[in-house]
């Protein structure tokens, strides 16, 4: 039955014949390969000849088209026999090959780009690699490492066999994981490779409604992040490691404190329910664990002023905070660490905004009509600072002082009033940094 695709009266025999007739132009390059493919000897023997005619044993000759064939090598011969129907004469052939050659030499030194992207665990990493090229896309290569130095090195030679280079062509995205991070940070700072360590929950609502996870999966996720907000990201600074045991110290201070503070409470309690002689008894049970916890805490004190003193860019900027009133010796270091120093500049607002002090509105068409409030997303230490810091100047200096007076008097609620005063500290602290000059007070001298 005739399907109506053929003609009836056209045969297997006939559409072969129609299938010669139309691709005969291919014949002479499909003989030259096979024939080179069963004599190669023969082949480079009659091809680098360099005189008269350009002749294969195939029986077609291009004499005429082209009079000297040494001044082509072989892979420019072969390039000429399958142009053959094209070329009309030997400048023409010689352009030919000068285009191929280009062309090749371009691909060779194509611009290449290289986002990765890590998924940081406490034992693993799971590294991503998109490389981009100006012909297109790669397939995202996909790799899991130890998180020690054995993995790092591992993860140096993967780099290198995708040949990776440590340039501006390359980024590296991870998401901040607090001390997981830093054997990736220290190798990234030492080999000068572009880092961003990013918010985790930032990162994470960049993608969008996302289903299923997991380490491999998020890794490629942040390698497509990186694609994405290239232009966007800025690099983190470098791994400072003084800031780094700065920033441990003052962990380890925290926690210390807060210690012997909960064992202070506990007896504080006990006062209340016990006699004298089981109170007596409890309170020197924790004699020695209190003292040994203030010991600790003055001793971490003393290396932190020691790490200060011996850096000259963390002195200058710990003199300079200090002369902001209310910053104190702790609220000062703190600042420190928590901005790496300020290694980037920041503004007021961004800052204030960190530290949870700015109030955002929650208001929607007619039916949303919330009150302006901090957001519940802040540094909750650098805030609780703060506001040490608000008390302080309230108690100490005339200018906070009247503010807070005033504003109580126009019917202002305390604490409406309290973080207002802390963002005025936050300001004058990105002011201070920014400019580089000692916080002089204006208020005193106008009064």
């Amino acid at each position: 039955m005739n399907s109506g695709r053929y003609p009836t009266q056209e045969g297997p025999l006939d559409l072969l014949l129609l299938f010669i007739k139309t691709y005969y132009y291919y014949y002479p390059f499909l003989f030259l390969l096979l024939f080179f493919f069963y004599n190669p000897q023969f082949c480079v023997d009659n091809l680098t000849i360099g005189s008269g005619a350009f002749t294969v044993g195939s029986g077609l000759n291009t004499q005429g088209l082209i009079k000297s064939a040494a001044a082509f090598s072989l892979s420019d011969h072969i390039t000429i026999r399958a142009l053959r129907p094209i070329i009309k004469d030997l400048a023409d052939g010689a352009k030919k090959v000068r285009y191929n050659k280009s062309k090749s030499i371009k691909m060779m030194n194509e611009k290449q780009q290289n986002f990765i992207g890590i998924d940081i665990s406490k034992l693993w990493f799971d590294a991503s690699l998109l490389v981009v090229k100006t012909s297109g896309k790669q397939p995202v290569q996909t790799q899991r490492f130890d998180n020690n130095v054995t993995g790092i090195k591992a993860f140096e030679k993967w780099l290198k066999l995708f040949r990776v280079s440590y340039e501006e062509n390359t980024l590296v995205v991870m998401e901040n994981t607090g001390i997981y991070q830093r054997h990736l940070w220290s190798f990234c700072s030492d080999k000068n490779l572009p880092l961003y360590i990013g918010n985790a929950a930032d990162i994470k609502w960049s993608f969008g409604i996302a289903r299923g996870k997991n380490d491999r999966i998020d890794s490629i996720r942040l390698c497509n992040y990186a694609h994405k907000h290239a232009d966007d990201l800025k690099a983190t600074p470098r791994l400072n490691k003084k800031l780094v045991l700065l920033k441990d110290l003052m962990t380890s201070r925290t926690k210390l404190l807060g210690q012997m503070n909960a064992i202070k409470t506990y007896l504080k309690e006990l006062k209340d329910i016990n006699d004298k002689a089981v109170q007596k008894v409890m309170e020197q049970a924790h004699k020695t664990a209190i003292a040994g916890l203030s010991k600790s805490i003055k001793n971490i004190e003393v290396e932190i002023l020691k790490i200060i003193k011996e850096d000259e860019m963390v002195l200058a900027n710990y003199d300079l905070l200090k002369t902001i009133p209310g910053i104190g010796h702790i609220t000062a270091v703190y600042l420190i660490c928590c901005t790496n120093n300020f290694a980037i500049k920041v503004s007021g607002k961004q800052l204030a905004c960190y530290a949870g002090v700015v109030p955002f509105e929650h208001r929607s068409g007619i039916s949303v009509k919330g009150r302006s409030r901090v957001h519940r997303m802040a540094n909750k230490d650098l805030k609780r600072l703060l506001h040490m810091a608000a008390l302080s100047c309230i108690q100490n200096y005339a200018e906070f002082r009247d503010y807070y007076d005033r504003k109580k008097a126009e019917g202002k609620h305390s604490m409406s009033v309290l973080n207002a005063i802390r963002n005025k500290i936050v300001l004058r602290v990105a002011a201070v940094v920014n400019s580089r000059c000692p916080y002089v007070n204006n208020y005193e001298k106008a009064v």
